[in-house]
């Protein structure tokens, strides 16, 4: 019974480690901030301080820069947290960019943030994140703009981190930051005929981040995956995503089991809001918590310390998971 007590106080001990090794919160991705019963419950539980929210993207149109989905806010979007404000930009903005359009576009990012802000009475704090999936041919102007934003906003300027962006990093450049938000998902493309998972396969992440310890910057922060999706093949071979299936979803006398995580439809007709014809395919993309657990194993040999920021904080995906 001793040895047994010992073991269970091990257990304890070693399980709280593991939280306060790896403090989590979620990114919130969603045009019109509202939460439900269960977003608001899981949200709470998250033991750090942030909540990273998407308030609009950033995309070329015609030659113009122009806000794309912008944020409106329901009364049930409450919360404790802290919100970091997060932008996202095509790297397509950043395409033959003129050099006096860097510091109007800072400043247009950031009069819209303290726009939003106000016109919701949202608690922020000091950091502003900006995800863009820059290349070796937009890196100057990409950090141009970092710098001309931290410069207006007189905020601290993070930034996403895309894993090819650690591997090429000789190409891609570092940018001016202190901080960095490594994306460790989104390995390959759902629209490719694949048998890996696209959203996270480990052995991908792996050799991608094998020099990570390199990585000039050493705040790193992680954000993972929890989303899943259905990926339907037609008869020509092409593919489309339908957002937040599951494996559950799959059980339905219409479909043919090929696989654990494929089916083959049986019968036309309306399904997950999508019309699908008979001898589609559908293969069901999630996460597991084995998978999360060995990239999270991978990552403590890479990174000293780094708080974990799960993509993302919608019921479909939360409710059940243990974090």
């Amino acid at each position: 019974m001793k040895i047994l007590s010992y073991l269970f106080a091990f257990l304890f001990i070693f399980s709280c480690n593991k939280q306060e090794k790896h403090p989590y919160s979620f990114y919130y991705w969603k045009t019109n901030l509202k939460f439900n019963v269960i977003e608001k419950d899981v949200l709470a539980k998250a033991n750090a301080s942030y909540l990273y929210t998407r308030f609009f993207d950033v995309d070329k149109v015609n030659g113009k820069f122009e806000p794309v989905a912008v944020i409106t806010k329901d009364k049930s979007f409450q919360t404790e947290k802290e919100i970091v404000p997060t932008v996202f930009i095509t790297n397509r903005s950043f395409i033959n960019i003129k050099k006096e359009e860097i510091p109007f576009l800072a400043e247009k990012v950031n009069d819209l943030l303290k726009k939003k802000i106000a016109d919701y009475n949202l608690k922020v704090n000091q950091e502003i994140q900006i995800d863009c999936d820059w290349t070796s041919g937009t890196k100057d102007d990409y950090f141009e703009f970092l710098k001309q934003l931290k410069k207006i906003s007189q905020k601290e300027i993070t930034c996403t981190l895309r894993l090819h962006q650690v591997k090429d990093k000789n190409f891609t450049g570092i940018p001016p930051v202190e901080k960095v938000y490594l994306m460790c998902y989104s390995t390959s493309s759902p629209l490719e005929n694949s048998d890996k998972n696209s959203i996270l396969d480990l052995n991908i992440m792996k050799s991608y981040l094998s020099k990570l310890e390199d990585y000039p910057i050493k705040q790193i922060e992680v954000a993972l995956p929890i989303y899943s999706w259905g990926i339907v093949t037609n008869h020509l071979g092409k593919h489309k995503l339908i957002n937040a299936l599951s494996t559950k979803d799959l059980d339905n006398s219409d479909f043919k089991k090929i696989s654990e995580n494929e089916v083959e439809i049986l019968k036309d007709g309306f399904y997950f809001g999508n019309f699908l014809n008979k001898g589609f395919k559908l293969k069901v993309e999630e996460i597991t918590e084995d998978q999360l657990e060995n990239a999270i194993q991978f990552l403590d040999k890479k990174i000293d310390t780094y708080n974990i920021i799960y993509y993302q904080l919608d019921s479909k995906f939360v409710e059940a998971r243990v974090f």
